[in-house]
């Protein structure tokens, strides 16, 4: 398998999950829960943006962020460590 079916591969998963999650929350909402709770989290790069307002899930999501920053880092920088 090449990189590039692999980063197709990748996007196509993204697309799939992404339609799970709206299917999951539009049978949520339709069976009438309503909890508020809500956080998101959008990142631009290298910024996060985490919003919303449930305290504790912006925490986890700050936490989450961090974590794929610092998983960005790694796979960009294993090139050139391995290189040498």
């Amino acid at each position: 398998m090449s990189v590039n079916d692999l980063g197709l591969l990748l996007i196509v998963f993204g697309f799939v999950l992404a339609f799970v999650a709206m299917i999951i929350l539009a049978a949520r909402s339709s069976r009438g829960s309503s909890q508020g709770r809500s956080a998101g989290l959008l990142l631009i790069g290298p910024i996060p943006i985490v919003f919303g307002n449930d305290r504790q899930s912006m925490k986890a999501l700050m936490i989450l962020a961090i974590v794929l920053i610092l998983l960005v880092l790694v796979v960009m920088l294993l090139p050139s460590l391995l290189g040498r």
